[in-house]
């Protein structure tokens, strides 16, 4: 994809899954899946996109409440988001050229609200306008190996 663009300005991932279930159930390989997907998928992504971001380009990783505020049945989603998370805060030490890395840690948005309301009990709903200006704050701001929060 990237050698078919060539440079850009910015990179924004919304990618990767983990596994949600039980903590007594959850398998090695059920760990591995948010590891390999989510984790691994936007650290490559970082690893790769750097190569092709012009100076003082942005990249923004997604997240989300798990990280600080996990629920049941969310061992693994939570590790994962809480990876990405130290991830953004460690590599933005070495990111140069002014190119900078965040990441958006949102909330349950209210378009999925009736859908996972039972997983997220007392939760406040965030509009998902809240969400795209967080992420608008990250391409276009100057915040670097920020955790941009919208709970």
């Amino acid at each position: 994809m990237f050698q078919a663009l060539g440079k850009v300005d910015a990179i924004i991932s919304v990618a990767g899954e983990a596994k949600w279930a039980k903590f007594s159930e959850l398998t090695e390989e059920d760990y591995y899946t948010g590891i390999q997907s989510k984790l691994m998928g936007q650290v490559n992504l970082v690893r790769i996109g750097l190569n092709y971001l012009h100076p003082k380009g942005s990249i923004t990783l997604t997240t989300g409440i798990l990280a600080d505020d996990p629920v049941i049945n969310t061992a693994s989603a939570a590790m994962v988001n809480g990876a990405i998370h130290s991830f953004v805060k460690a590599a933005a030490l070495e990111v140069d050229d002014g190119k900078r890395i965040n990441v958006v840690s949102a909330g349950l948005v209210e378009d999925a609200y009736e859908r996972y309301k039972d997983y997220f009990p007392g939760h406040v709903p965030i509009p998902m306008r809240n969400v795209a200006m967080a992420y608008q704050r990250s391409v276009l701001g100057k915040d670097h190996g920020k955790i941009i929060r919208v709970y």
